[in-house]
């Protein structure tokens, strides 16, 4: 065997046992949060995507802090496409969220990433998410007219419905509501019309006093 044939197998031999031995190389995870918009206001509903390199079958883990560093409990994400819309099923509340800035943090596979936005004050008017939940019992004939009125009358500020100052607990059962008012509570729960137009609706019920109280 000649020299020249001698130096190409011994080539071979190192270009094999490297092609062996070296490790393979996975490039890290990523994470990445995209958001829909950085400013929102009462009665919106946080949105955003969180976006992944792939996918590890790990959920993504979610916090959300204010400007003063209070934070929430950690929130597990699933995680089962690269791009995964993440939105909010409550919408911010005054009596919850103040108006400022406030984080996102995400970590997932052991990458992370934060986000920012603010919560503004517009004026909106919001009817707080406790009402809904009592209007879904009201429309399905699990409360009576009475108390669907008088949860308003103590969780809707006064600015937005105003309830006549003669409701009280022994009257409720004197209160009547018609049947098809539930048509315009169904179109509010379902976000065909918005908080404005629903308690502007209520009000002019009760006002022309269709609404009996």
């Amino acid at each position: 065997m000649s020299m020249k044939t001698r130096q190409y197998l011994l080539i071979a031999v190192l270009v094999i046992f490297g092609a062996i031995s070296l490790p393979s190389v996975y490039a890290a995870p990523t994470v990445e949060i995209l958001m829909e918009k950085t400013t929102f206001t009462y009665c919106e509903k946080l949105f955003y995507t969180i976006q992944i390199s792939e996918i590890t079958g790990e959920p993504a883990v979610i916090h959300i802090r204010d400007q003063a560093g209070k934070s929430s409990s950690a929130i597990p994400i699933p995680v089962s496409k690269l791009q995964n819309p993440i939105p909010s099923m409550i919408p911010f509340e005054a009596e919850i969220f103040p108006v400022g800035k406030y984080f996102i943090d995400v970590e997932y596979a052991g990458a992370k990433d934060s986000a920012e936005f603010d919560l503004i004050d517009s004026g909106n008017i919001c009817i707080p998410i406790t009402i809904k939940q009592v209007a879904y019992s009201w429309i399905n004939d699990k409360m009576s007219d009475g108390f669907f009125i008088d949860a308003i009358n103590k969780f809707v500020d006064k600015n937005i419905i105003s309830i006549p100052d003669k409701i009280n607990e022994k009257n409720l059962e004197n209160i009547h509501i018609p049947k098809w008012v539930k048509n315009i509570v169904g179109w509010w729960l379902e976000e065909k019309i918005s908080d404005n137009e629903f308690s502007h609706a209520i009000q002019y019920l009760i006002n022309k006093e269709i609404i009996i109280i």
